[in-house]
């Protein structure tokens, strides 16, 4: 019996948790055997490219450059041809791009298994963006919500509770089994200078400003009274970073923050913090925490989006309400003061990351999924439920 074609689509290959989700999604299906698997692109280039290429997987670019143009028309055009062609059985989309153009042209492609993806709560999309990809999701067979807080957003928003499906994001384990210490992590990344300083780490974009880098600067500002040595590391790239940096230097903190950029082995910059934290004020299921709590660290996280679905509080780390720059600050203290308890965290964040969010259980949620659409007898009949 020949294996389903099925089409993972995202925006682009930057650096990214939607694009490194959907990497993983294609990684996964490939690997399990039991699909034919295709991946398509709104954008070309971008640095993960490289990563999905040596995947050998068949990769098609539909480069966009608006939603109203007549290269829209033509893209779309390209796209329903190719899904036709290929006999794709299922389309996967996995972001807000690509959730528009996907869920549109596979309709027109009257393709069985439409699926769109929510990977976000508040923050990130204008009213008028919200009520587009509201339509997107009118034209799905279904959506994958990657946690219970982004499934209640999308249900008080008018998307019917029995197409919204939670799918928590998977984390592979073994990119956080690197051998060596923190000291040899540090050399590794050319920043052993900072070896002996108590590391406090934040891995996040600088494209939106739901991240609130601003709250986690003032945040340090406190920590540096108490703990003058600790340094902040900040990783990530985005058009508001030089922006942060300056902010950091009004602060008087040029010296007790460092922002490196994208970070091209992000195992080894947490096997070399202490804490790790989050400071967003909006987050769907944020993959940081899921790499934190994976290298065994502390986490220290604003209570948004499906936080409190990854970090017990008290347990695995803390979680403060999104803003409340004291109470973060009051957090990291203690546990700079508390390496024991910094351990306990750790073991802990890791032990709950194997048992709960691993690629296993995603693969395994995500192909009882497209059984339902892979089925002869199952129709598409709820495509008009919102």
């Amino acid at each position: 019996m020949p294996k389903p074609n099925v089409l993972q689509i995202g925006h682009g290959f930057i650096e990214g948790g939607s694009e490194r989700q959907m990497i993983q999604m294609a990684k996964l299906l490939h690997e399990s055997g039991d699909y034919q698997v295709h991946i398509a692109s709104l954008t070309t280039g971008g640095v993960l490219r490289p990563q999905v290429e040596s995947l050998s997987i068949p990769i098609i670019d539909f480069p966009l450059t608006s939603f109203y143009d007549a290269n829209m028309v033509r893209q779309t055009r390209r796209f329903v041809s190719y899904l036709k062609k290929h006999q794709i059985k299922i389309v996967h989309s996995h972001d807000f791009y690509s959730n528009i153009f996907a869920m549109s042209g596979s309709t027109l492609a009257r393709i069985h298994g439409r699926i769109a993806s929510k990977r976000e709560t508040t923050g990130t999309r204008t009213p008028a963006q919200t009520t587009v990809e509201l339509y997107a999701f009118r034209l799905a067979h279904a959506v994958v919500a990657n946690a219970g807080a982004v499934r209640k957003q999308l249900v008080d928003q008018g998307v019917s509770s029995e197409k919204v499906v939670v799918i928590h994001n998977g984390i592979d384990l073994t990119r956080f089994q690197q051998n060596g210490n923190a000291s040899e992590a540090l050399q590794r990344l050319n920043l052993a200078s900072l070896q002996g300083r108590p590391l406090i780490t934040m891995v996040a974009n600088f494209e939106f400003r739901v991240k609130d880098h601003p709250m986690l600067l003032r945040a340090a500002q406190r920590v540096k009274a108490e703990v003058p040595e600790a340094l902040f590391i900040m990783a990530g790239e985005g058009e508001l970073r030089e922006e942060t940096q300056r902010l950091a230097e009004e602060l008087g903190l040029k010296e007790t923050s460092l922002f490196i950029g994208r970070c091209a082995s992000v195992p080894d910059l947490l096997k070399a913090s202490d804490i790790c934290v989050l400071s967003s004020q909006a987050e769907g299921f944020s993959n940081s925490i899921l790499e934190y709590m994976a290298a065994g660290r502390a986490v220290v996280a604003t209570d948004v989006g499906g936080a409190s679905e990854a970090i017990v509080e008290g347990e695995t780390g803390h979680l403060v309400e999104a803003g409340d720059d004291q109470a973060m600050a009051q957090r990291l203290i203690s546990l700079l003061r508390d390496s024991g308890k910094r351990r306990a965290m750790g073991l802990k964040g890791r032990r709950l990351v194997e048992q709960r969010f691993s690629c296993e259980s995603r693969l395994a949620n995500t192909s009882t999924l497209y059984q339902k659409f892979l089925e002869p007898q199952k129709g598409t009949k709820s495509t008009n439920a919102v």
